[in-house]
């Protein structure tokens, strides 16, 4: 139903900024949330950054202060601007959406991934 596209990941040094974004299209009625995650060796997906419908915002500790999330309602997408990486937020980033479906119910839908490597 939800097609999730995401761009922007790279290989960057130490210090050094990317900005990730994810494009989400098909039969959404309404997004509830849509958030960042990275994928943790060996583990879940970590949550990095959410927005709600509402506008507000939550940040892994890690981040707070580097990272900061977006939206743009009208493109249903949502971007990460990445700030004074470290090697530590070397991953696979994941977009994920939390949306209403036009036949009125809720889904979770990820994106494909996009890596995002920090060179010391």
């Amino acid at each position: 139903q939800v097609r999730l596209v995401e761009s922007g990941g790279g290989l960057v040094q130490a210090g050094g900024s990317l900005r990730l974004s994810c494009a989400a299209s098909g039969s959404i009625f309404s997004i509830n949330a849509m958030g960042w995650y990275r994928l943790a060796p060996g583990a879940q997906r970590d949550l990095v950054a959410l927005i709600s419908s509402g506008g507000s915002t939550t940040y892994a500790n890690s981040v707070k202060g580097r990272f900061t999330i977006s939206r743009d309602n009208a493109k249903n997408t949502v971007y990460l601007q990445m700030n004074s990486l470290k090697p530590e937020d070397t991953g696979v980033y994941y977009c994920n959406v939390d949306h209403t479906g036009d036949n009125g119910f809720r889904y979770k839908n990820w994106g494909q991934g996009t890596q995002v490597t920090v060179s010391s």
